[in-house]
């Protein structure tokens, strides 16, 4: 399988591990990745706060720019994936915003590829099959909670990702690759996203809540798919609160055994390495 592959900002910056793993998963699961050219930030996650035509002209040029590849364009970021799918949404409803928008972008916007995440793509497109068929270290003992977030799944009439309510595909790709999914009931509870430089106390007390929920349900880690969710997780909650957190391409690496599966823990704030140590996973 090949997709059109936009990282966006974060990915190349502070989620530099998930762009990482993600690049050698994808490779594992020959999803062939083409980078989009020239692609540059989606706004997320100010542009929309302040002007919302500059909102969408900034997602829409970088969907011009893969529409060029003629393939479904993979999104691993939850903000950017959400900017993508605000953008496709309103210029298929409006008319006049689209013409609009290509005098900005400069180019005609046709609508005609889809804009995928990764979670989507391994559990639809690969299987879980597939996957647990790739698995060489299964993870015993590794007991996380899938954590989504808002970004992916909101509005869920724009997103289309998932059952907004209760969103199951990140639970079933941790059990193929034989982690102890536990069960909790905020897998979309909001982390504070940007409010962590403006609002860090109320950004704190949201991330202490999700942290004493996840141990409620017996978990000892949290996997996620969003940078923002990743770097308040990892860097916000109070000390005694702290859990590791994980993309959950890591995880599947590591238990793929693939090259450099273990590299990018060292990027975490929260070391996950005692925990896997003591697992024997690492």
């Amino acid at each position: 399988m090949k997709v059109s592959y936009y990282p966006g900002c974060s990915l190349h910056a502070t989620g530099k591990e998930y762009d990482q793993s993600m690049k050698a998963v994808s490779r594992a699961l020959d999803i062939e990745l083409k980078e989009v050219d020239d692609w540059s930030c989606c706004g997320a996650s100010s542009a929309h706060s302040t002007n919302f035509d500059l909102s969408i002209a900034l997602s829409a040029r970088n969907l011009v720019l893969a529409e060029k590849d003629a393939m479904d364009v993979m999104v691993p970021c939850a903000a950017c994936y959400n900017r993508f799918k605000t953008a496709e949404h309103h210029l298929k409803a409006d008319k006049d915003l689209k013409a609009k928008i290509e005098g900005v972008v400069g180019a005609k916007y046709q609508g005609g590829i889809a804009i995928r995440n990764p979670i989507d793509i391994i559990y639809n497109e690969i299987g879980i099959d597939a996957l647990a068929a790739k698995v060489v270290k299964p993870l015993a003992g590794l007991k996380p909670v899938s954590y989504y977030g808002c970004l992916l799944l909101r509005p869920p009439e724009v997103c289309q990702f998932e059952n907004y309510e209760n969103p199951f595909m990140m639970d079933k790709m941790m059990k193929a690759i034989g982690a102890d999914v536990k069960m909790w009931s905020y897998k979309t509870d909001c982390c504070g996203g940007s409010l962590a430089i403006s609002k860090t106390a109320i950004v704190v007390d949201m991330c202490d809540k999700l942290m004493s929920a996840a141990k409620e349900a017996d978990a000892n880690c949290v996997v996620t798919a969003c940078p923002l969710c990743m770097a308040n997780l990892d860097m916000r909650p109070s000390e005694g609160k702290k859990l590791p957190i994980f993309y959950f391409t890591e995880l599947i690496s590591l238990a793929m055994g693939l090259p450099g599966s273990k590299d990018t823990f060292k990027s975490h704030i929260f070391d996950p390495q005692p925990l896997l140590k003591q697992l024997g996973l690492i």
